[in-house]
């Protein structure tokens, strides 16, 4: 007896102990690894018991010209696998080595595209649906989806030019240093056209599925539903929200969720108080990130950030793009389902470098002292799951830095430390939201744009109605005095902030 995982990941082998008399039942898989991440149909080997059969008496490179012929005959386009002879428990096997096609979609030649156009899901093959059948066909001819004209959608030069302006203008707010910024040009009509969010018809522009999603946004689906559970299950929701509008918004407006409905707590360095989140909010952010930049948009599911009590989930429709499987992923490797989008993100520095995102992801987990997360295909989608840290009786989640004793001490780092009250590890009280609501109509009605909005939130979620100055806004953002300084004066424009007297230079809290 063998394992499938002696030829490599179990779910792209296939055993047979020899081949079929109905012939589909055998090109079926050899398609599904043609139109996925390729894989390995292994003749010779029982597929109920693991068994090695062998192939008997056949002549095992007659048998592998057989099988050559039969794959080039039946399906369209040509696909040429890598057949070889091999010894296991003293018996005589092929192995069907299919790699990833070039020119999807593959199917039968006899039955047709529609009813013979299979895919892998979960380690078995079957016939994709209409919306895989037509990504496939995208994807072999080299075409992206989010590129393709916006049918019904008429170009607006006003509304193509805020989309330049509010392109440059995160990122700019990305920039940690003066000279970052200079390297920031700004955005044109132009160079929306060559990343592909508009398009020429004619010598007219049209806009393109990309520019819908960075504007209107006017695809039902394309929204992140967001939710906190009670417990481990979905039985119980004890918050949900829905973000529409521009995707580089949905971003933001998830993370910014997420970071509500987790713990922060005090961690001492010496005289200096932190405040830690229990997971590495960077990582949480990258999943977003990649969910939006790399979901399918043919598919008519939403993305779904859900928060329980061990873990925090990222869902995503469409599975892993152009034949790239999980290993390939993890090690760095990147295939990109949107193009448009993946270019409009990196010039507004949303994605960081390209490629090296599950990486990051996973880096993070661990120097966090967390369970190594989950990334994974799951279904037709593609999920990934950071494990909170659970400890004592009451369940109370918390990062390793951090130090809980009973319920009724207090967060401490160093036994002659203590921290007040107000430092113990605890969910964001209403007070905050209802302040924050509040700050947010103001901040809007001094036109302070969205992506300070989330940075001073970050701020007052640090800082609460404490005296705070602009070394701590940096402290709280991770960011360059040119980048706190602009974030206090937006503040002090929307008139949300008043400075403290008599507490030294430069003090200021909320009002």
């Amino acid at each position: 007896m063998v394992e499938k995982s002696l030829f490599g990941e179990g779910k792209n082998i296939e055993f047979k102990r020899k081949i079929p008399q109905k012939h589909e039942r055998f090109l079926k898989d050899i398609i599904a690894f043609s139109n996925c991440t390729g894989g390995k149909v292994i003749v010779g080997i029982e597929d109920a018991t693991n068994v090695v059969c062998g192939i008997g008496n056949e002549n095992p490179f007659k048998l592998s010209d057989d099988i050559s012929n039969m794959i080039s005959d039946a399906c369209i386009p040509q696909i040429n696998p890598d057949i070889t002879v091999q010894t296991l428990e003293d018996r005589t096997i092929l192995v069907i080595d299919v790699a990833p096609g070039r020119f999807r979609p593959y199917y039968l030649k006899s039955v047709g595209r529609e009813n013979s156009t299979y895919i892998r899901i979960n380690g078995t093959s079957r016939v994709a649906d209409a919306r895989t059948l037509q990504e496939l066909e995208l994807e072999g001819q080299h075409v992206y989806y989010d590129s393709l004209q916006e049918i019904g959608m008429e170009y607006d030069e006003d509304l193509a030019k805020n989309l330049c302006r509010s392109m440059k203008e995160v990122a700019l707010s990305a920039c940690e240093t003066e000279e970052e910024k200079a390297e920031i040009h700004d955005m044109t009509i132009e160079k929306m056209e060559d990343m592909g969010l508009l398009r020429m018809l004619g010598r007219d522009y049209v806009p393109t599925h990309a520019f819908n999603l960075m504007t209107v946004n006017r695809m039902k689906h394309a929204k992140i539903q967001c939710a906190l559970f009670k417990g481990n299950s979905r039985d119980t929701f004890i918050d949900r929200k829905e973000f529409r509008g521009p995707i580089y918004g949905q971003i933001e407006e998830a993370y910014q969720f997420v970071l509500r409905h987790i713990n922060l707590s005090a961690q001492i360095d010496g005289i200096v108080r932190r405040d830690v989140y229990e997971l590495p909010v960077r990582a949480v952010r990258e999943a977003i990130i990649n969910a939006v930049t790399h979901r399918s948009y043919l598919d008519d599911s939403c993305i779904q950030v859900s928060v329980y009590d061990d873990r925090v989930e990222v869902l995503s429709p469409g599975g892993l793009y152009g034949g790239l499987d999980i290993e390939a992923a993890l090690s760095g490797k990147s295939k990109c389902r949107n193009a448009a989008i993946s270019e409009a993100f990196h010039y507004m520095k949303i994605i960081e470098a390209w490629g090296t995102g599950l990486g990051r992801i996973q880096n993070s987990c661990r120097e966090y002292g967390l369970k190594e997360p989950v990334i994974e295909e799951f279904g037709d989608g593609f999920r990934v799951i950071f494990y909170r840290k659970v400890i004592n009786a009451d369940q109370k989640v918390i990062s390793e830095p951090e130090k809980v004793i009973s319920t009724d001490q207090n967060v401490v780092s160093k036994p002659e430390k203590v921290i007040s009250a107000s430092t113990k590890v605890v969910s964001e009280p209403e007070k905050v939201i209802s302040d924050l609501e509040v700050y947010r109509t103001m901040m809007r009605k001094a036109g302070v744009t969205e992506t300070f909005i989330l940075n001073i939130e970050v701020v007052y979620r640090h800082a609460g109605q404490n005296v705070f100055k602009q070394s701590d806004v940096m402290e709280y953002l991770e960011c360059s005095k040119t980048k706190a300084t602009n974030v206090m004066n937006a503040m002090k424009k929307a008139g949300i902030i008043e400075k403290v007297t008599g507490m030294g230079f430069g003090r200021y809290r909320f009002v």
